[in-house]
């Protein structure tokens, strides 16, 4: 006749954890029962394999569809993590009760869940459930922790009727618990939220095979009759009945049920702190696994840990920091008639006293001690996909530890190690699992990356899910990047080109290529051109750091057709279109300055001929011609046929906007353009002003507030566009000879030796 103990719990309550750690000490169990899915009794031993360290969680998904998939994560202070490591020690068997995940998984149900906590909080007075829970219990010392929570969690339920996915859940538990009275352990704990214990203790449960079963919960008190009826004293209004084991069965027969695969996977505190896992988050992780961890003296503790954060920031914090803050938060709590000082309280001394008032140190002590940026550890004999598996041999070949936290990273590509985790890390973002995130590097050498990595549980499910395409990290980049280019335009399939030369996939490359020659070939559209070439160009310039071969052919046969299709392209534009096509344009440009040809800037200077150009267009070839040095002194009688009152004052601002859309500096320094412009701008009506507004405040809104500052003062003086005053004829404040040499040398950094206009 077994012993049966019910363990009503907190999820990831620290004084739960410890009083079941402690109630299974003393009532020694050969058998515990855990809340989970059962299909990971198999798991169960790892937890007591060196390498496993909490934060973890168990993961369940569907093969072929890991998008489904369900978490149940476990901490060092979770009442279900010391009842497991209870059993690993002891040498006794541990299973979990729960409903199957392969039922839990077909059935693709989110009941809605109560907030217990929050109630009984709210009942008490309390507007914060866990400054309530920490007075009721986790600061009150361990003794009858489980049956202040038991009772508590009864009152609650009182006159709840169980439905849908609770009410199978609960059965498979009842099912699960006659299932082990009947294979004769003699002692049977069962650890699981309070919120179900009702429905496990008489009168809720009845062992048909025992006549009746000795139930006793924490402590040695009877918890029921365990009449088989379900009757008993228990009942709060008389005699009453829950399900027999005929009506659990029939509750169960016929559920839907889909092959799962399980394993541990780690886990980090912040998602605990995002209620993940039975539907129990907890606020402040960091802070209950404090209270677990270190009983005694918590707040000293606590605080001396803050002060050390704060230190290592390189802010003044000394001992005596630390005492006035224990001293405020006792006072605070003594106050508030607290026995102890809480959160709130500490928080409150911390930002006192330790940090001035100031709110950023708070916020750093909050995130590395509050929430926490553990992240857990599975061993290596946990059952993992065989990508997870090359990805951790990865990591440790390229000592890349995941970390909870993000971090910055700078990589040399000149070095093979940084160059090997470059590579990597873009291979797992063409898997869709973004490990790292690209910053601006602080080098502008192509041989430079910066990188923010912070690895998430979530990313072990989006292993999962890019399993399918290889059982490397590169072999499934690989046959990533073929399906990706498979039904892509030429834009993408350029971008796809500089993704494959980042990552290093030389498998893949020559499919992508081929893939380009084929579109380019059928493509007439010279937009998809000049969109694909600028990532190709950008690619080639990889080419002796990453060890990869040039795409001269292709780039080169590309920029000829968009050169020969350009004109035609450029006609009957709308506002939109004209605007797209200048964005392409300067794409374009760029990309055949790294190329070092000279066609494109022939093919422009034809085009900068015609007459019959979108406003936007045309001020922007000749912007870029200007710049380019090939327009000569022509560029300001181009601006005044612009800005003649004879053209619509709509396509003179348009003009104007292409024109200066590389930036304001030229009105600066050039008073004639200046000039030119301030002439057309006064010259409007105030109709034809009111029109162009938007565009003129566009146009000179994108410049930089010291550009806008400069162009201001010129026109508030009115020097710059006066004749013959100073700065306003062309070269008046210069000495020529000063500045030969240094024109030289600019002209030698430009490569442009020393003919032309200076």
């Amino acid at each position: 006749m077994p012993r049966l103990s019910v363990l009503g719990v907190r999820h990831h309550g620290p004084g739960s954890a410890r009083a079941v750690r402690d109630e299974l000490n003393r009532i020694r169990p050969d058998l515990v029962l855990v809340e989970g899915p059962p299909e990971a009794d198999g798991l169960v031993a790892l937890a007591a394999d060196p390498g496993m360290r909490p934060p973890v969680a168990l993961l369940a998904y569907v093969p072929g569809e890991p998008s489904r998939a369900a978490f149940w994560p476990f901490a060092e202070f979770s009442p279900e993590w010391q009842a497991i490591a209870y059993a690993a020690r002891a040498g006794v068997e541990a299973r979990f009760c729960d409903l199957p995940a392969a039922h839990g998984l077909a059935l693709d149900a989110d009941p809605v869940r109560r907030d217990p906590i929050g109630e009984l909080a709210r009942a008490a007075g309390y507007d914060d459930p866990e400054r309530w829970w920490e007075d009721l219990v986790e600061h009150r010392g361990e003794a009858g922790t489980l049956d202040v929570v038991t009772e508590a969690m009864r009152a609650v339920r009182e006159g709840h009727v169980a439905e849908g996915a609770e009410a199978r859940r609960e059965a498979y538990m009842r099912r699960t618990l006659r299932k082990a009275a009947r294979e004769g352990f003699a002692r049977i704990a069962v650890v699981c939220g309070a919120w179900h214990l009702p429905a496990l203790t008489p009168p809720a449960l009845s062992l048909p095979a025992l006549s009746p079963p000795a139930l006793s919960p924490p402590g040695g008190r009877a918890r029921g009759s365990g009449l088989p009826d379900g009757s008993g004293p228990d009942a709060p209004d008389g005699p009453r009945r829950l399900p027999s084991p005929a009506e659990d069965e029939r509750l169960l027969r016929g559920l839907p049920k889909v092959r799962i695969e399980m394993t541990w996977v780690p886990w980090t505190h912040g998602r605990l702190a995002a209620g993940a896992g039975y539907g129990a988050g907890v606020a402040a992780p960091g802070w209950y696994e404090h209270l677990f961890t270190a009983p005694d003296r918590p707040v000293e503790r606590w605080l001396a840990r803050a002060a050390a954060i704060l230190r290592e920031e390189d802010l003044p914090v000394s001992s005596a920091h630390v005492i006035e803050a224990v001293r405020l938060a006792e006072g605070l709590a003594a106050l508030r008639g607290r026995p102890l000082a809480g959160l709130s309280e500490v928080t409150e001394a911390v930002r006192a006293v330790l940090c001035g008032g100031d709110e950023l140190p708070v916020e750093l002590v909050q995130r590395r001690m509050v929430v926490g940026e553990r992240l857990g550890r599975v061993p290596d004999a946990t059952p993992m996909v065989p990508l997870r598996r090359d990805l951790r041999d990865e990591q440790r070949r390229l000592r890349m530890k995941p970390e909870a936290v993000s971090g910055e990273h700078d990589l040399d590509l000149r070095r093979p190690l940084d160059l090997g985790r470059s590579r990597l890390l873009h291979r797992l973002a063409l898997l869709d699992v973004p490990w790292g995130t690209p910053r601006r590097a602080r080098s502008k050498g192509t041989f430079k990356e910066s990188w923010s990595l912070e690895w998430r549980p979530e990313l072990d499910v989006a292993l999962i899910e890019a399993a399918v395409w290889g059982i490397t990290v590169e072999a499934a980049a690989t046959a990533r990047v073929r399906d990706l280019a498979g039904g892509a335009g030429l834009p993408e399939l350029s971008a796809l080109v500089e993704r494959c030369l980042l990552a290093h996939l030389p498998d893949a490359l020559p499919y992508v290529l081929g893939r380009i020659e084929d579109r380019a070939a059928l493509d007439g559209e010279v937009r998809h051109l000049m969109g694909a070439l600028p990532a190709l160009v950008r690619a080639r310039r990889y080419g002796d750091v990453r060890g990869t071969e040039g795409l001269a052919g292709v780039t080169e046969s590309m920029l000829a057709r968009i050169c020969a299709g350009l004109s035609p392209a450029l006609t009957g534009l709308d506002e939109d279109a004209a605007r797209e096509m200048a964005a392409l344009m300067d794409g374009v440009h760029t990309a055949a300055g790294l190329m070092g040809s000279g066609r494109w800037l022939a093919t422009l200077t034809g085009i900068a001929r015609r007459g019959d150009l979108p406003g936007l267009l045309d001020g922007r070839i000749v912007r870029i011609l200007f710049d380019a040095d090939a327009l000569g002194d022509d560029v300001a009688a181009r601006m005044a046929r612009s800005m003649s009152p004879g053209n619509p004052p709509a396509r003179s601002a348009a003009w104007m906007e292409g024109f200066l859309s590389g930036g304001g500096l030229l009105l600066v320094h050039d008073p004639r353009l200046l000039a030119t412009v301030d002439a057309w701008l006064t010259g409007l009506s105030p109709e034809a002003f009111v029109d162009v507004l938007p565009l003129l405040r566009r146009t000179f809104g994108a410049f930089p507030a010291p550009e806008r500052r400069m162009i201001g003062g010129r026109v508030r003086s009115g020097a710059a566009l006066r004749p013959g005053s100073p700065g306003g004829d062309e070269g008046a404040d210069y000495d020529d000879g000063l500045a030969a040499g240094a024109v030289r040398t600019v002209r030698d950094i430009l490569g442009r030796g020393t003919g032309g206009r200076p």
